[in-house]
């Protein structure tokens, strides 16, 4: 792959580029320390160059997401890739304001808005990413995917309303699947909900577990039991994501 890296890549994370770098979806299931960041960050920056997109939107937990902007951001991203990077804070004062308002000033930047993930469980937050999302040609990634695996959680909701306003999406977790297969319906969701052949969880749910009926307090409720058809799941996996496990790395 011929591109001016800021930081040299590895023969895995060259490869996770070369697969995914032009594709509108994509998932990276790369385990921690094997430099999912800095696969992001490239593939930004190449899909920038290309004049393809000139925002992005980078969704992390609360406890992580400052370090996009602290660090990752300036250790990878090229330094011939002009940008605005802001870290959206819950309480907006008048200087955060200032810094808000940096990512609609008209140029041709790159403009970075990075927000930690509970912000979308709130109005404000929903609004702003859509108002965001809407001015810009974008990329629309999360960190740590499984964050958003709870289709009823109010984010995940609100999060997946969002995503069809994003030309590219990128999801990125070192484990995609925390406790059971059914992990994997709202982040491939968040991708395209054409992924996996499923756009009711439900639907997802019956062909991929074994659900069991208990009666509680005059009460029926069905829990998972077991799982099937998981080879066909990762067959379907494999279309649109990489996986790298530590070991691989050594």
């Amino acid at each position: 792959m011929n591109y001016k890296f800021k930081t040299k890549p590895y023969a895995h994370q060259l490869k996770a580029l070369e697969l995914s770098w032009e594709k509108p979806y994509f998932a990276y299931f790369m385990e921690m320390g094997t430099g999912k960041s800095k696969v992001l960050i490239d593939n930004i920056a190449m899909l920038y160059d290309a004049g393809k997109i000139n925002g992005v939107l980078i969704i992390a937990p609360k406890g992580v997401y400052k370090n996009w902007h602290d660090g990752e951001i300036p250790t990878h991203l090229p330094d011939h890739v002009e940008h605005t990077s802001v870290l959206w804070q819950a309480m907006i004062n008048q200087k955060q304001q200032k810094e808000l308002d940096k990512l609609f000033v008209p140029g041709e930047d790159l403009h970075v808005l990075i927000m930690n993930v509970e912000a979308f469980s709130t109005k404000k937050g929903v609004e702003f990413a859509a108002k965001f999302l809407r001015c810009h040609r974008t990329m629309m990634a999360i960190d740590e995917s499984t964050t958003i695996k709870n289709p009823s959680a109010k984010r995940t909701k609100s999060i997946l309303s969002l995503a069809k306003e994003a030309k590219y999406r990128r999801i990125m977790t070192g484990s995609p699947v925390t406790k059971n297969p059914l992990d994997l319906f709202s982040q491939c969701y968040f991708l395209d909900p054409f992924h996996l052949d499923f756009t009711s969880y439900y639907a997802f749910r019956n062909r991929y577990a074994e659900m069991k009926t208990l009666h509680m307090h005059g009460r029926q409720i069905q829990i998972v039991n077991g799982f099937k058809n998981l080879g066909e799941l990762s067959d379907k996996l494999k279309s649109f994501s990489y996986r790298v496990l530590k070991d691989d790395c050594l």
